[in-house]
């Protein structure tokens, strides 16, 4: 039943994604990042597969790659990274398909309804932007998924969810440092950045 689902929602999500036509914000300066993740994402859903057998828990980037794509546009280029991990790791097509569920899909829809959450209810702060969205946002929608997975594929090991909340913890870091970083330095790889509303200045070129 769950390849059904993950398979099903996947298409889904992907169809709405494409429906915005997110290909042309790759015009501007999104294509760096864009073609960013397409380099960095695959070797970071590849390691399990370099490491002994263990838990099926990793490090997602998919919290990253919403803020900085926009989820129409990161949705895509999430499911071109599974198709790379198809074409270069050793598991088979489903595999690929519940990687792209799992690790991309899911975080990548969680984190959006946080970030609308926090749009909504919090004032419009760099450091609402930075914690809130970044930080803590992430390593939510990470262990959500993270605990789904484990509820939809049970594995045998102790303290799966402990495991879980910790990688959420660890993707949650990766991702409020560079968010941080891009805000500072390169707020234009950042599509959902605004100068305008969390600095009330006007945007940069």
């Amino acid at each position: 039943m769950w390849p059904l689902i993950e398979t099903a929602g996947t298409a889904l999500a992907l169809m709405l994604a494409l429906a915005l036509r997110p290909w042309r914000l790759l015009r501007g300066p999104l294509l760096t990042p864009a073609l960013g993740a397409l380099v960095l994402l695959p070797l970071l859903w590849l390691t399990p597969q370099l490491m002994p057998a263990g838990l099926r828990i990793q490090l997602s980037g998919a919290s990253l790659l919403v803020l900085m794509l926009g989820w129409p546009l990161a949705v895509p280029v999430l499911a071109a990274v599974a198709a790379l991990v198809w074409l270069l790791g050793s598991g088979g097509a489903l595999d690929a398909v519940g990687r792209l569920w799992w690790l991309g899909v899911v975080p990548a829809t969680l984190v959006l309804g946080i970030g609308a959450v926090l749009r909504r209810w919090l004032p419009p702060n760099p450091f609402v932007y930075t914690l809130g969205r970044g930080f803590i946002g992430t390593a939510l929608a990470g262990f959500a998924a993270g605990a789904l997975m484990q509820w939809a594929h049970p594995v045998a090991a102790d303290q799966a969810l402990v495991a879980a909340w910790l990688m959420a913890w660890g993707d949650a870091f990766l991702t409020g440092l560079l968010v941080a970083v891009f805000v500072a330095f390169v707020p234009q790889w950042l599509a959902t950045w605004s100068d305008a509303r969390y600095l009330r200045t006007p945007d940069r070129e």
